[in-house]
């Protein structure tokens, strides 16, 4: 089974547990899942089966779209609701307004500091794992993208906010540093992704349900066909000759579809689609009009 699904995921499971009962209920090995959800979040989970795991890499790079609950007035180890309470500061001057006015400083390409629970590694060892045997490592800056971040409402002491983001941002941080930004204290208290690059949670499965179709065979209707999966990527449209090349790893000149956003801008990365719809290869350019096969997912017939 070669196949791509958008799925709801429930608070409670990691998105480690998500990968493996998908892998229970389909029978494959072979699963992954595109942007980690930690274990109080919900939503979004795109999972790959198959060959279509090929594909993770460029899924991931996506951006996400946020909604979360932030909760002012305490800070926490792990910078969620997971965590213990390490600080707490005076919540009574916040309001909407000033954490509106705080959000300059959060858009655009930002230096973050990632949570001192996260899978980031130092010195070849997990933060996280040295958090919970009570090692203090201060987790490097990163730079991230933050695209968008509007107030939904609030209800002191809370904020209910969206964020739209690139690859590598905790909406954890921004929590924790949104509450020294208004002089105060903060964590996250809840979180829904939205969405994860064109996969929205609107026409995202219950992974209860999706375990269940995998099962009894009726998982078809909620796939997401590999060739349609990143529609941020130009098409090359490849003819019969174009396929058996790129099939056997050589370049070819093809000129690209218009990017489907109508931006125009420039590329690392195309799909090349045979004349039947299917997803051939994964393709970089190499010159003017010139494509070299970067990763071949199906074979000349």
């Amino acid at each position: 089974m070669d196949a791509i699904f958008a799925i709801d995921k429930p608070v409670g499971p990691t998105s480690h547990d998500v990968v493996a009962r998908v892998r229970r209920a389909a029978g494959q090995r072979r699963v992954g899942h595109a942007g980690t959800l930690d274990p109080l979040a919900s939503g979004v989970l795109v999972v790959a089966l198959g060959n279509a795991t090929r594909l993770v890499e460029y899924l991931t790079a996506d951006d996400k779209a946020y909604r979360a609950v932030i909760a002012f007035g305490t800070e926490t180890s792990t910078d969620d609701a997971e965590g213990a309470p390490t600080r707490t500061a005076d919540a009574a001057h916040v309001d909407g307004a000033a954490i509106a006015g705080a959000f300059g400083a959060f858009r655009g390409t930002i230096e973050q500091r990632p949570p001192a629970f996260s899978a980031i590694s130092v010195g070849g060892e997990r933060l996280h794992a040295l958090a919970r045997r009570g090692i203090a490592v201060v987790a490097p800056l990163r730079t991230v993208t933050i695209e968008a971040i509007d107030l939904i409402s609030w209800d002191a002491p809370r904020a209910t906010i969206d964020v739209t983001c690139g690859k590598g941002t905790y909406v954890r941080s921004i929590a924790r540093d949104l509450g020294a930004a208004v002089g105060s204290a903060a964590h996250l208290a809840g979180l829904r992704r939205t969405r994860s690059g064109t996969f929205h949670i609107d026409n995202a499965t219950p992974l209860d349900a999706l375990e269940a179709a995998l099962r009894d065979g009726t998982w078809q209707a909620m796939a997401i066909d590999m060739a349609d999966a990143m529609p941020r990527l130009p098409l090359v449209r490849l003819d019969d000759r174009q396929v058996k090349d790129v099939s056997a790893g050589r370049p070819i000149d093809a000129d690209a579809d218009t990017r489907a956003d109508g931006s125009g801008h420039a590329t690392i990365h195309a799909r090349g689609i045979a004349p039947d719809g299917r997803l051939v290869a994964i393709l970089r350019p190499v010159g003017p009009h010139r494509w070299h096969p970067e990763k071949v997912l199906a074979v000349a017939d």
